[in-house]
C-alpha cells in the first residue's frame, strides 16, 4: 500500500538498488489517506494527531507549517514524496492481492487487476497493507432495529444530522466524530467500559508531543510527571463521566483530544456504561439506565489481518503475528511485514528506519551472504530486544503488536548496525 510503511519500503528498498514491484488495490498513492480510496478509513475533519515535526520523514519535511495537517495535505505530501523519489511507477494501481502460496523458495503473487487474475513469482515479499484495514464489529445481545455502523465507514457529520447517535468507544476516532456529532445530532452519547487519559495537543504554546524530545525518561518517571501536568491542563476526566483508568497513562494510546472534555462540561455529550443489550431502538446499559437511538456508531477499532497468506507464514500467536522487530518471521521464509507497529510518537520516520533495516538485509543477502548469516543467527538467539521502554501495555488485541517508539527505534538502530558491521 503506498502511504507511509508502502512508500517507505519501497523508498528505502529501491535506493540500494533493489528491484520493487508494489501492489495497490487503489487507484493511487494515498492508502487510507485518501479518502477517496474506497477502502480508506478517513474522514472530512480528520487531522494528524501527531504533530508535523515529529511525524514526517526526514529526509523530505513537509511543505506546511500547520501542526496538525488534515488528511487532504497529508495525500498531498504522500505524492510530492512519491514523485520525488520516482516511486508511482513501482507499484501496480487497482490491483488487489489476492492469494501467496510458497513455492520454489520463493512465493507465488496472485492478483486481481485491470487485466484480470494473474500470478507472479518473487524470492521475497514485503507486507505493507497496515493495521487499519479490517474493523473490529463485536457483537451484543439482542437486536437493534436502528441503523449500525463502524467509524470506518463513516465520513462526515452531515449524515448526523437530526439523528440520535450513541458512539461505543472513546478512542482518538470516537472522540474526533463525537465533537463533529454534537453540531449536527440531535443527541450524542458515548459508551465506554474503560478510562481513558486526555493529552492537549499543545502544553506550554507548543504541540505536546515536541516536549521532552531529548533522552527519554525512564516510564515511571514519566508517567508520574506527565500525569501531574495533565491534571493541571485537563483535570480529572472522571468528573466528566469517564471510569477512572485502571492503568497508567501509556500502558495504551491515549487519547490527543481534549474537546470532547469540552463537549460534555457544557452538556453536548453524555457518557454512559457498558452495553447490557439492544432492545429494539433501546439500549440498555449495565448499570440500569437506557437510552433510545437512531444510530449506533462504532468505534471499536481494527483487528490485524493479512487475508491472503496463511497464518503459521507469519507465525501467528494470538491477536498478531510473531515476529522479530515485528518485521522478521524468524524462519526467514521471505515474507517480511513493514508498518506491524502502534506506537505514540513513532511517525513516519519510525517506519522508514524500520524498512531501512529491510534494505540492509536484503542487500547482505545479495552481495555478502556471511553477513545477512549472521543476522539470521542473531535473530534466532533468545531474547529479542525488550521494545516496550519499560510500559506495561494492557492485554488487549490492538495493543499485540504496541511498541514504545524510543526503544523501538533503538532497537532497529543497534541492529542495522551490527548487520552492516564489518568483520
Amino acid at each position: 500500500m503506498p502511504a507511509r510503511q508502502g512508500l517507505a519500503a519501497a523508498r528505502a528498498l529501491s535506493r540500494r538498488g533493489i528491484r520493487v514491484e508494489g501492489y495497490e488495490a487503489s487507484h493511487g498513492v494515498g492508502g487510507l489517506w485518501d479518502i477517496s480510496n474506497p477502502r480508506s478509513t478517513m474522514y472530512e475533519s480528520a487531522h494528524l494527531i501527531s504533530s508535523r515535526t515529529t511525524t514526517q520523514f526526514a529526509e523530505f519535511p513537509m511543505r506546511s507549517d500547520v501542526d496538525y495537517p488534515s488528511h487532504r495535505v497529508l495525500l498531498e505530501y504522500f505524492r510530492q514524496y512519491a514523485d520525488e523519489y520516482g516511486l508511482r511507477d513501482l507499484f501496480r494501481f487497482d490491483t488487489r492481492v489476492t492469494r501467496l502460496e510458497p513455492h520454489d523458495d520463493g512465493w507465488d503473487l496472485t492478483s486481481i487487476g485491470p487485466d484480470g487474475e494473474s500470478t507472479r513469482w518473487y524470492t521475497g515479499v514485503v507486507l505493507a497493507n497496515g493495521t487499519l484495514a479490517e474493523p473490529h464489529i463485536p457483537s451484543f445481545p439482542g437486536e437493534f432495529s436502528g441503523e449500525i455502523q463502524h467509524t470506518s465507514a463513516y465520513k462526515s457529520a452531515e449524515g448526523l444530522r437530526g439523528r440520535r447517535v450513541l458512539l461505543i468507544g472513546a478512542g482518538n476516532s470516537g472522540c474526533d466524530i463525537a465533537v463533529d456529532a454534537v453540531h449536527h445530532a440531535t443527541s450524542v452519547d458515548m459508551s465506554v467500559r474503560r478510562g481513558y487519559y486526555f493529552v492537549p495537543r499543545y502544553l506550554f504554546g507548543r504541540p505536546s508531543d515536541t516536549l521532552n524530545q531529548g533522552r527519554p525518561l525512564p516510564a515511571r518517571l514519566k508517567q508520574a510527571v506527565d500525569s501531574r501536568v495533565l491534571k493541571m491542563f485537563t483535570g480529572d476526566p472522571v468528573r466528566f463521566g469517564f471510569p477512572k483508568p485502571r492503568y497508567r497513562i501509556y500502558e495504551s494510546h491515549p487519547i490527543v483530544n481534549t474537546m470532547v472534555l469540552g463537549h460534555l462540561g457544557q452538556g453536548d455529550l453524555r457518557i454512559r456504561p457498558d452495553i447490557e443489550r439492544f432492545d429494539g431502538s433501546i439500549v440498555r446499559f449495565r448499570d440500569g439506565t437506557s437510552g433510545e437511538y437512531d444510530l449506533v456508531l462504532l468505534a471499536t477499532g481494527y483487528t490485524l489481518d493479512y487475508p491472503f497468506v496463511s497464518r503459521e507464514h507469519l507465525h501467528w500467536q494470538g491477536a498478531a503475528p510473531r515476529l522479530f522487530l515485528n518485521m522478521f518471521p524468524a524462519s526467514f521464509n521471505g515474507l517480511y511485514v513493514m508498518g506491524m507497529i502502534e506506537a505514540s510518537g513513532i511517525g513516519w520516520q519510525g517506519r522508514y528506519e524500520q524498512a531501512d533495516l529491510l534494505g540492509s538485509y536484503l542487500a547482505a543477502v545479495d552481495q555478502e551472504p556471511a553477513r545477512a548469516e549472521r543476522f539470521r543467527q542473531r535473530v534466532n538467539r533468545e531474547p529479542w530486544p525488550d521494545v516496550t521502554g519499560g510500559y506495561h501495555y494492557l492485554g488487549l488485541d490492538r495493543m499485540a503488536y504496541y511498541v514504545n517508539k524510543d526503544a523501538y527505534r533503538g532497537a532497529i538502530r543497534r541492529e542495522q548496525a551490527a548487520l552492516e558491521k564489518t568483520s
